[in-house]
């Protein structure tokens, strides 16, 4: 997980905390929207990437404005984090391509493929 923290923060182009939380909230985001068990197989096969998620899942989150409260759940709760985060929509792309590129390497393609597909919106940021 180190090794590909570091490639996402240099092709990202962010601060390695900012790459640690940004990967975290999207495994997170990932382990939540997608179907019981699809991503088993790479939490066991990648060391510390529970470990991102519990971190940024046990971080207070801001109540926010009321406009703030109708994009918290979906991609768009999700780009809303990473914007937070200080992500520009480029930037969230290519962390998108960055962690399903990496996690073809551990799933295989058709694998990938069926979780992107089961997440509505998800499309357009990989």
């Amino acid at each position: 997980m180190e090794e590909f923290l570091n490639l996402v923060q240099k092709e990202v182009g962010v601060e390695e905390t900012v790459a640690q939380k940004a990967v975290g909230h999207v495994l997170a985001f990932l382990q939540k929207e997608c179907p019981e068990g699809a991503l088993t197989e790479f939490f066991n096969k990648v060391p510390g990437a529970r470990a991102l998620v519990e971190q940024v899942e046990s971080e207070p989150t801001s109540s926010g404005s009321v406009l703030g409260g109708l994009f918290s759940s979906g991609v768009m709760g999700l780009a809303s984090k990473l914007n937070m985060l200080g992500l520009d929509m480029s930037q969230i792309q290519k962390l998108a391509r960055e962690i399903f590129k990496y996690a073809e390497t551990i799933l295989g393609k058709e694998k990938v493929e069926a979780i992107a597909g089961s997440i509505p919106g998800l499309s357009q940021f990989i």
